[in-house]
Parts: C-alpha cells; sequence; structure tokens
C-alpha cells in the first residue's frame, strides 16, 4: 500500500493536468447531467416568480462584469427568460461599470433573441409576441451606486431620462410606467462584491422592497448572512446556485430550452464540469496527505 501511495505521490504532474483538462472538457461535449439538489435560497426565487400574477414588473440589475460572467450569466439567462415565460415584465439596469458596458444588453438579447430597437428591431425571436420596450427594457447603466439607488426611490427616470439606446424613457410603455420602487414586484441583482449588499442594506431596508441576489461563490457566505436575517428573501449562491435554478425553469418550462441559443442553459454544463475537476482535486489532496503520512511513519519505525 505505501508503496502504491509513493507512485502516485510521484507521477509526473503533466497527467495531472491533462486529467483536469479531460474533465473539464468532457462534460461540456458530453453533458453528464448530474443530479442537482435544490436549495431553499434557490427555491425561494423560483416559487416568488411563480406567484406573481402575469403583469407584475421585476427589476433585473446586472451588478457584475465579465470576469465574474462564467458564474453570473447563467443565472441571469435562465432568470430572464423564467420570467417572460411567466408573462413578467423585466426592467434592466446596470450599477457596475463593465455590466452597464457589456453584460446587461448581451445578457438580455441571449436570452430573447437579437434586437436592434433603434432601427425598430422590437420584437423577440425566442419568445414571439414579447416586445422591447414593452415586456422588457434595458435602461443601461448609471455610476453613484448608493446615491443612485435612493435616488431611484423617488425618481427612476430623474436617474435614466434615456434608455440604453438613447431613446427617451418615456417612449417605452414599460419604463414610462415604472416611476419607483413601488411599482416592481421585486429587485434581483446579479452581483459581484458588494453591491448585492446595497441593494439589501439600503432598497429593502429603507423602501421595504424585496431583494433577491444572484452573487459569486465566494461571496455567499458573506450573502447569507442577508439571506438569514430576511433582507433577501433569495439568494443564488455561485455557479452551483444557477446549475439550481436552471435545473428548475427547464423542468417545468421545457420549451424555452428548446427554444434558447446554445450558449444559454450553460450552469448544468458548468456545474458538471465543477464538480468533477473539485472531486479530483480533492482526490488528489487525501492521496497526497495520505502518502505523506505513510511515508513519515515508514521512516519512523
Amino acid at each position: 500500500m505505501t508503496a502504491l501511495f509513493q507512485r502516485l505521490m510521484n507521477i509526473d504532474r503533466r497527467w495531472l493536468y491533462l486529467l483536469v483538462g479531460l474533465a473539464a472538457v468532457i462534460p461540456i461535449l458530453l453533458p453528464l447531467n448530474l443530479p442537482v439538489n435544490v436549495a431553499q435560497s434557490v427555491q425561494d426565487l423560483y416559487d416568488r416568480v411563480e406567484s406573481l400574477p402575469a403583469g407584475s414588473v421585476v427589476l433585473a440589475s446586472f451588478d457584475y462584469g465579465p470576469s465574474t460572467g462564467p458564474e453570473n450569466d447563467p443565472m441571469a439567462d435562465a432568470f430572464l427568460r423564467h420570467c417572460l415565460a411567466r408573462d413578467l415584465k423585466v426592467l434592466c439596469i446596470a450599477l457596475y461599470p463593465l455590466g452597464g458596458v457589456t453584460e446587461g444588453a448581451e445578457e438580455l438579447q441571449r436570452a430573447v433573441g437579437p434586437l436592434d430597437p433603434a432601427n425598430g428591431v422590437l420584437e423577440s425571436t425566442a419568445f414571439p409576441g414579447k416586445f422591447y420596450g414593452r415586456d422588457f427594457v434595458y435602461l443601461g447603466y448609471k455610476d453613484g451606486g448608493q446615491a443612485t439607488m435612493r435616488q431611484m426611490g423617488e425618481n427612476v427616470h430623474a436617474v435614466f431620462p434615456r434608455e440604453y439606446y438613447q431613446a427617451p424613457v418615456t417612449d417605452y410603455e414599460l419604463s414610462n410606467q415604472v416611476r419607483g420602487y413601488g411599482d416592481v414586484s421585486f429587485v434581483m441583482s446579479f452581483a459581484t462584491g458588494i453591491i448585492g449588499e446595497w441593494w439589501a442594506n439600503l432598497v429593502n431596508a429603507q423602501y421595504g422592497t424585496p431583494v433577491a441576489v444572484g452573487c459569486t461563490a465566494v461571496s455567499a457566505p458573506k450573502y447569507f448572512a442577508y439571506y438569514k436575517a430576511g433582507q433577501m428573501f433569495a439568494l443564488l449562491p455561485g455557479l452551483k446556485g444557477a446549475a439550481e435554478y436552471e435545473y428548475l425553469v427547464k423542468q417545468k418550462y421545457g420549451q424555452i430550452a428548446e427554444a434558447t441559443a446554445a450558449d444559454v442553459y450553460n450552469a448544468g454544463k458548468g456545474w458538471d464540469v465543477q464538480s468533477i475537476v473539485y472531486t479530483i482535486i480533492t482526490l488528489f489532496i487525501v492521496i497526497g496527505n495520505v502518502g505523506f503520512l505513510l511515508e513519515r511513519r515508514q521512516r519512523r519505525s
């Protein structure tokens, strides 16, 4: 047994790199569809969306950039499509600079299909009969963080006089309708860093608006404190939370998965990759430690 562990400890590291590389590539090409256990914090968001009457408005804020896209993008895709499948209206903004430049418009179009509002291309190809400006709209990025959140509670139009494509917000039915937090059912923040906390400790605490957050895995322990305290009614923790939410949506709305582009619904594949890679890494950590202990015991004897 000691000899076996010794050989494993002396294995060329390039074999480990190859093994991890294969573990990362194979589940993407051949999805494994590993079992998903849905956490209560994820189920809470799904249930809230399911419970809202048709026509309700939700505010989705893209508070992250490309660096955390692999975690935040899949949850945003699934959430947007879930809302539209439920006939909810989605008002999108961004409070993170790179989120406004790249993620907001990109994720919205990934979910609903190509758009060109400036030239009159408003109808969703993924959801025929759904139109930009009436069923979903993107107001773009605004700096200021907490000051912007506070001002939005007083007058959204003062903060966003024009939407992302530079039309006056009053030109579109949905953006004209939303004047403050009282006009939305809840806020959903896809966040990296601290911005999700601001939604909880300012908008929820001061305005009473329900808040949910989809955060990166590294931030999840901190955000769970807000969830447990009731300042967030739901939490999607990292790629794991995205995979669980995606699973719930696909279970009920299979037709959405059929209509989607190839790069939507990536959370399940990503979680397969993470699960296998983490298992391999953990296994070799255990092997290394056991081998070290056996070697030390052999030297002492």
